[in-house]
């Protein structure tokens, strides 16, 4: 392969590829505007990337400056009234962290960045393993170490940006401001409202004032000015790398500013952006959030106490699962299943089961008997129709 005009354009399994070339020279224009002097990219490897983005690792050939050998580019493709937030939210997002020190960078370090052609010039992190690759491997030890690392990592993150909001709008601005602050608001509105109406047609479930009560206070935990902090928002195990220096996250495409309680509710639920997503093993989610709490308690040592972090956790679990029922029902699979194996995956209705399950055995737990008893019937409702009376596997490395 070869990205020198000279020799012919680049070439992905033997044929020309006009959005890898346009790629390539997109972001040779971009860092020969941000440096000051031509640079030149060569051998571009595709790395999949998704329907709305090109992604492509290529070999710097030529620079008079001491660039890394390799960097990663990402490029939106699609129509910008589709995309456009997605690429200010990401630009923003790595601007945020290359702004802080090396040791609180927790992701690629960003290069640079072109508005016209919405795309990002990232450092490449080479073939560290992701999460998912160690959850979906053999070795139930390093899949342990992995979720750890990728917990404290997470509330490292938190606590390195609490308090930035500030900073991450003003660069936001500096692009084209996203039409709302949090890409949940729309979505986690509509799901609130809906839900009941769909539970009610479709199961014959009905959900008491009470039980809607609760998830509305979980909706307005999205906007509360304690516990807030920059969200990777898809932080699903592809999209964390555990290299030497611990887990680098990445795809921030939904990057925002939120409270951090809904990024500690991927540790319980686990992992809601993953439509595929499995089980982990008994208390593993309770070791993982103790790993995040270890570093968010410095900034926020009110979290450190169960009767102010328990509630608002509960409240952040109902967002999720309501939230995710809502969208299998209404959303187009291709849309949001994000899977991360190789091979066979959970049937997404086994996945919506086991979340409601846990949803009963943590409201249960809490003494919100409203969610307790309402989690419960849905989820006894969907086993009933999918015929989803089977536990959800555990991920493969604990089998």
């Amino acid at each position: 392969m070869s990205v020198d005009t000279a020799a012919g354009p680049p070439t992905v399994g033997g044929e020309a590829d006009p959005e890898v070339l346009a790629t390539v020279v997109a972001a040779e224009s971009v860092l020969s505007r941000r440096f000051g002097a031509r640079i030149r990219l060569s051998e571009p490897e595709d790395l999949g990337g998704s329907e709305r983005s090109v992604v492509v690792r290529v070999r710097v050939s030529t620079s008079p400056f001491s660039l890394p050998r390799t960097m990663v580019l990402k490029r939106y493709v699609e129509p910008l009234d589709q995309h456009g937030d997605s690429f200010v939210r990401e630009a923003a997002s790595y601007q945020l962290f290359t702004a802080l020190a090396s040791e609180d960078r927790m992701c690629p370090e960003l290069f640079a960045h072109g508005p016209d052609s919405r795309l990002v010039v990232l450092e490449d992190l080479g073939g560290a393993p992701t999460l998912a690759g160690k959850l979906l491997g053999d070795d139930a030890r390093a899949a342990e170490r992995a979720l750890l690392s990728y917990s404290r990592s997470l509330g490292r993150l938190h606590a390195t940006t609490a308090g930035r909001e500030a900073d991450f709008d003003a660069l936001q601005r500096r692009l084209t401001p996203p039409a709302t602050k949090d890409p949940l608001a729309v979505d986690g509105a509509a799901a609130m409202e809906g839900l009941p109406l769909l539970l009610r047609d479709e199961f014959g479930v009905t959900t008491s004032s009470a039980a809607h009560d609760c998830a509305e206070r979980s909706r307005a935990l999205l906007e509360t000015g304690r516990h807030r902090a920059f969200s990777p928002s898809d932080s699903c195990p592809d999209n964390n790398l555990i290299t030497q220096r611990g887990v680098r996250f990445l795809d921030f495409e939904g990057g925002c500013v939120r409270n951090a309680i809904f990024d500690a509710a991927f540790l319980q639920v686990p992992f809601p952006s993953c439509g595929c997503a499995f089980a982990l093993p008994p208390g593993m989610s309770d070791a993982m959030l103790a790993a995040w709490r270890s570093e968010v308690r410095v900034v926020w040592p009110d979290l450190d106490e169960d009767d102010v972090l328990v509630p608002r956790l509960l409240e952040a679990q109902l967002f999720w699962v309501w939230l995710t029922t809502w969208q299998m029902f209404t959303v187009p699979a291709s849309a949001r299943i994000h899977s991360t194996s190789p091979g066979p995956t959970p049937k997404e209705s086994q996945v919506l089961t086991h979340r409601w399950r846990r949803l009963a055995l943590a409201a249960e737990a809490a003494g919100v008997e409203p969610v307790a008893e309402h989690a419960s019937r849905v989820r006894e409702a969907l086993a009933s129709r999918f015929d989803d009376a089977d536990p959800l596997p555990l991920y493969p490395a604990f089998r």
